[in-house]
């Protein structure tokens, strides 16, 4: 079992994690990426995202995806975790923690000060997993996201402040 930076080879597999994860959300609807979209996010000109794979027994079992982010507060930037996925039948291998580890441990070693993800509230094995490795909650933050036709709908919106 090893952890390694995801390579273009391993895109097909990573995708079909990605899918297995918006399964087990409940959001397999919403799964929309294809391979072609992975690898240019990956491997294109001016990459923005990056990954991390689990292998065991030569297989890419498990993923994380991430990104940079920026805390103006800091001054550094950070890495935030998209996703984290490991195949059910590998749990409690490891892998999972290794993955997350690798994640802190290349803030370490870039000067990042943070490393964050979201996490669904009624995901309480991952939340338990989250706490047993010294992550704590920010329950006093709300996300907000714009999608779809009210991504579009406000993007269009012209009519300046309300």
């Amino acid at each position: 079992m090893s952890v390694r930076p995801v390579r273009p080879d391993d895109v097909p597999a990573v995708v079909d994690l990605v899918r297995e994860l918006a399964e087990y959300e409940k959001a397999l609807h919403e799964a929309r990426m294809t391979e072609e979209q992975l690898s240019a996010a990956l491997f294109g000109d001016s990459p923005a995202l990056f990954g991390h794979v689990a292998v065991a027994d030569g297989a890419v079992v498990g993923m994380a995806l991430w990104f940079l982010n920026f805390s103006t507060w800091r001054g550094t930037h950070g890495v935030y975790l998209e996703d984290l996925y490991v195949q059910p039948q590998h749990r409690g291998s490891g892998l999972g923690r290794e993955l997350l580890r690798t994640l802190a441990d290349l803030c370490v070693q870039r000067g990042y000060d943070r490393l964050e993800w979201s996490v669904l509230d009624w995901n309480t094995p991952s939340i338990e997993f989250y706490e047993s490795a010294g992550a704590v909650p920010m329950d006093e933050w709300t996300v907000f996201r714009l999608t779809d036709d009210a991504l579009t709908t406000f993007a269009a919106d012209r009519r300046g402040p309300r």
